[in-house]
């Protein structure tokens, strides 16, 4: 079930491995690659069959839905199961619903319930209890703690509670001919409670029923005022198919792990370990009287190399290449493909961002700063966060290794999310400008020689004549290799040193105290962030995500960064309900004292690529969804014509 943004530690490390991308100002283009020989896939098909045939850098772990998943998986299960809703462009759709509850449809109240002594609540600060005296609660009616209230243990207490009406689409069916009903999803639902599954929402439900064959409603717990309300579906499963198994058996055998049953475009129906996929074309899918899915076949072979994917679509035996192949090191082969009516390459970015982060406080700080034993207070100063801001020249980063294919990010957000501030300037590289502020910070150029790093003269909390010479650690793939040149290079023009360190990802991301990173002791460090889902990401940055010793090291503020503001607006915009003015006004607060106190630069998007064969038509790359989540209307051929 999608679900509301939550921040995972593990997304540093999932984004760490970025391939290479050659930048044409600094070696010849790539030539094509030869294909190779390559054995036929084993699984036979009709000659009189249409057939897409998409090539992916994984194998799924397993399908099954409510287990861990890698991407693969996640995409293949969006290839043969549609919705319940889905994200296209950072806005939710609904796909089995026949809309999206909101309270101006009515599927979504609020209503007064009577509260006592004992009973499961959330309190004002949004933690899920019991009610007792003394509780800090917020009475119906009440959206602040300007209006919550000390709970006295005696008198009658009302709070607010949410009501969710769920409408299914008549007529859906599983991929067995068997009807899915509103029962499929309480099973899932069961599933998810016996396995202590987002645990989070299962907490915070009082209730979830079928009021009909086709409708659901979900009854949260009294003070809990969900801002994604309309998410709260459990994705159905066929409990017709399953129910014979125990819950806790599900994840293994093949009926729920390895050719599960669909409602969408496509059912599985082999799969061959190591090898590939077959999906066929489900003749119960809601939409096959318009004329979806336009193929009858897909084959998802597995091919991590992405030199042996590129020749086997230059051979005809992959008509898709998925992003799960990284394709970054060979944009500018696709770009001449594609010029040459040989190829088609789709480029979009997400919500995975690469970050310059400013060690502004480490962990040796928590007891006290002492200017004889710890790391010198370098980044203290906003002036110096700043002047290193001008110092980068990220026009180069994204037009000589990204090849022009993303802009210079001033947020944490993308340019095109519903969320974003646009008001917020782009910090230009301006060595001019960087050279007052560290001036003004106390960093000058002692010796009149710009080549040589300035040194501490004045500087609050530094001690005197330290130069300014910033130890910076990432790993070391080409692409950050080339980007760590351009920095280097470009914060020199300021009178800023560097010590560069490329470390083996498992070094770089060790977990805490004595990992660089999470162990909070680094100067500058450049790793990527990546959100699941859409909901702005804004605790990438508050305090309670700073990783300390209390809270095991997790947490993906790794800057230290500490601002009372920016924690309350961002707590406000996660509570607040979606698109109200006070939700966007609190998100584009965080833009704004992250823009100013700058304790980590944004870099640049991480780019999404995939490529196609020419005569494929329909594809969509959307930042928010899989490639495969619009499969129905990918064709090939003739059935581009139809």
């Amino acid at each position: 079930m999608k679900k509301t943004f939550i921040p995972f530690l593990l997304a540093l490390v999932l984004l760490l491995a970025p391939a290479c991308l050659i930048a044409p100002s600094q070696t010849d283009t790539p030539t094509p690659p030869a294909a190779q020989p390559t054995s036929s896939p084993t699984l036979a098909l009709e000659d009189e069959q249409t057939r897409l045939t998409v090539c992916m850098g994984q194998e799924p772990n397993s399908l099954y839905p409510f287990g861990e998943l890698n991407t693969a998986a996640r995409n293949v299960l969006s290839a043969i199961n549609d919705g319940p809703i889905d994200t296209v462009s950072y806005e939710y759709l609904p796909v089995i619903l026949t809309q999206l509850p909101s309270f101006e449809n009515g599927d979504a109240q609020i209503i007064r319930s009577a509260v006592n002594n004992g009973d499961p609540v959330v309190d004002s600060q949004g933690n899920l209890t019991t009610l007792q005296t003394g509780l800090r609660v917020r009475p119906a009616g009440c959206t602040s703690d300007d209006c919550a209230i000390t709970y006295d243990g005696a008198s009658p207490l009302q709070m607010d509670q949410m009501i969710v009406t769920f409408r299914l689409r008549p007529g859906l069916t599983w991929s067995d001919g068997t009807p899915l009903t509103a029962e499929d999803s309480l099973y899932a639902f069961e599933l998810h409670r016996q396995a202590n599954i987002n645990s989070y929402l299962i907490n915070r439900t009082q209730a979830y029923e079928a009021a009909d064959e086709q409708t659901l409603q979900w009854f949260g717990i009294a003070g809990f005022t969900d801002p994604t309300y309309f998410l709260n579906i459990w994705q159905p499963a066929p409990r017709h198919a399953w129910s014979e198994f125990p819950a806790d058996q599900l994840p293994k055998v093949d009926i729920s792990s390895r050719t599960p049953l669909s409602w969408g475009p496509f059912a599985i129906k082999e799969w061959t370990p190591g090898e590939s996929i077959l999906l066929e074309k489900n003749p119960y899918y809601y939409r096959i009287r318009d004329g979806f899915p336009r193929v009858d076949t897909v084959l998802i072979r597995f091919i991590p190399d992405p030199n042996l994917a590129l020749s086997e679509l230059i051979a005809g035996r992959c008509d898709l290449i998925d992003p799960t192949i990284n394709l970054e090191d060979h944009v500018g082969l696709l770009q001449e493909m594609q010029t040459a009516g040989q190829a088609q390459m789709f480029v979009t970015t997400g919500m995975s961002m690469e970050w310059l982060g400013l060690g502004v406080v480490p962990a040796s700080y928590e007891n006290g700063y002492d200017i004889q034993k710890d790391r010198q207070d370098i980044f203290g100063d906003q002036y110096t966060r700043q002047a290193i801001a001008y110092c980068l020249d990220r026009e180069t980063i994204t037009a000589n290794v990204l090849y022009g294919l993303t802009g210079i990010p001033t947020s944490y957000l993308p340019s095109n999310h519903p969320a974003f501030d646009s008001n917020i300037q782009v910090v230009p590289f301006d060595p001019e400008i960087g050279i007052s502020l560290l001036e003004q910070a106390g960093w000058l150029d002692t010796d009149n020689d710009p080549s040589t790093p300035r040194r501490a003269i004045n500087t609050q909390n530094v001690a005197y004549n330290t130069p300014l010479i910033l130890k910076y650690q990432t790993t070391s793939t080409a692409q950050r290799r080339q980007v760590a040149a351009i920095i280097e290079r470009s914060l020199s023009e300021c009178g800023i040193g560097l010590d560069v360190e490329f470390l083996p990802p498992n070094d770089l991301y060790a977990p805490g105290p004595g990992g660089p990173l999470f162990g909070r002791q680094f100067d500058l460090a450049q790793y990527a962030l990546g959100a699941e889902g859409i909901e702005p990401p804004c605790n990438w940055f508050n305090s309670a995500g700073i990783p300390t010793e209390e809270n095991s090291w997790a947490g993906a503020n790794i800057t230290g960064f500490r601002n009372d503001e920016y924690d309350t607006a961002c707590l406000l915009a996660q509570s607040s309900q979606q698109k109200d003015a006070a939700q966007l006004a609190s998100y584009r607060q965080t833009q704004i004292i992250l823009a100013e106190e700058l304790p980590a630069i944004p870099l640049y998007s991480r780019l999404r690529i995939a490529a196609a064969s020419p005569p494929v038509c329909g594809l969509d790359l959307d930042p928010t969804a899989s490639l495969l989540a619009n499969i129905e209307a990918y064709g090939i051929g003739e059935t581009c014509q139809n």
